[in-house]
């Protein structure tokens, strides 16, 4: 079931009534809005008007959605997701905890072969050479110690638009990608967490300060669904403002992008789950390999 993203960029106040979240605007106190809970997956609350409801973050939790809180700038900075989310969680924690690192450096060689065929298709899309990426992509060591992921990144973003350098505190199209980037790592967090998963300990990525590790690692192959809503939004010739709540919505639309896993095709946010699961079966050692979305290299 494809679940909803809902996005308050106003003054608004929500409660539960009945099971349903109910809407109502400031200023527009007359008319409510009722929405399922379970329909809902993400709600981004980017306005310091909004009142909620105990009940609210109650229900929320329960049906494992996930609540985004975005700071003076408009971007997500905080993320709130049920504690556990899996019946399973000690024994997934505990397979790892226990990883070994040749499995670890086997499961980031893999993360990164699919974010460089990723990227290669994004580049492909755009109409620009891909082939330095294909050829890096092929030659991948286990833990990826000779870079690749760096190398690459290089050119793609070099190639990505004319004149664009990758920089997270840059001007524009930076601020689009950041936004992206932010509620992706929310969404891949929510399908880490509910397949048992402690986000703090990942394959590749390691940082006292981060709490959201695994998360920053899953992530990399899924980050250029997003470099293709970011182009598009950028290409546009009425680009006005900086985080529109128009591209915003078409940002938020990211969870909901059609993404290939073999012959079958699916949400992003759901199909997530098979990538999720996939890394819980490398862990008990029931599997090898991690399933990552293959982006389409036509349009």
């Amino acid at each position: 079931m494809i679940k909803r993203t809902l996005y308050f960029g106003n003054p608004s106040y929500l409660s539960i009534q009945h099971r349903q979240l109910v809407v109502q605007l400031h200023d527009d106190e007359k008319t409510k809005k009722t929405i399922p809970v379970e329909d809902i997956g993400i709600i981004v609350l980017d306005h310091p008007q909004i009142t909620l409801t105990q009940s609210v973050l109650k229900l929320l939790m329960e049906n494992g959605s996930i609540l985004i809180n975005c700071d003076d700038s408009h971007l997500p900075h905080a993320t709130m997701m049920p504690h556990s989310g899996h019946h399973l969680h000690t024994k997934h924690f505990a397979a790892q905890v226990e990883a070994s690192l040749p499995l670890k450096k086997n499961l980031w060689q893999q993360t990164v072969i699919a974010k460089i065929n990723n990227q290669a298709a994004v580049l492909e899309q755009l109409g620009q050479p891909s082939k330095r990426l294909e050829v890096l992509a092929r030659n991948v060591l286990s833990g990826d110690i000779e870079n690749a992921e760096g190398q690459a990144a290089a050119y793609y973003w070099k190639n990505f638009l004319p004149g664009f350098q990758r920089d997270p505190e840059g001007e524009l199209p930076n601020a689009l990608l950041n936004y992206g980037y932010a509620v992706l790592r929310a969404i891949v967090a929510r399908s880490l967490n509910a397949s048992g998963l402690h986000l703090a300990l990942g394959i590749h990525h390691h940082n006292q300060y981060n709490a959201y590790c695994l998360a920053d690692d899953i992530m990399e192959p899924f980050r250029p669904y997003v470099d293709i809503l970011v182009h598009q939004q950028y290409s546009k010739d009425n680009l006005a403002s900086f985080l529109t709540k128009e591209i915003k919505a078409e940002l938020l639309s990211i969870a909901t992008v059609d993404v290939q896993y073999g012959k079958s095709t699916s949400p992003l946010m759901v199909g997530l789950s098979q990538t999720t699961a996939s890394l819980v079966e490398c862990y008990l050692g029931t599997k090898r390999n991690l399933k990552y979305p293959t982006l389409a290299k036509v349009l």
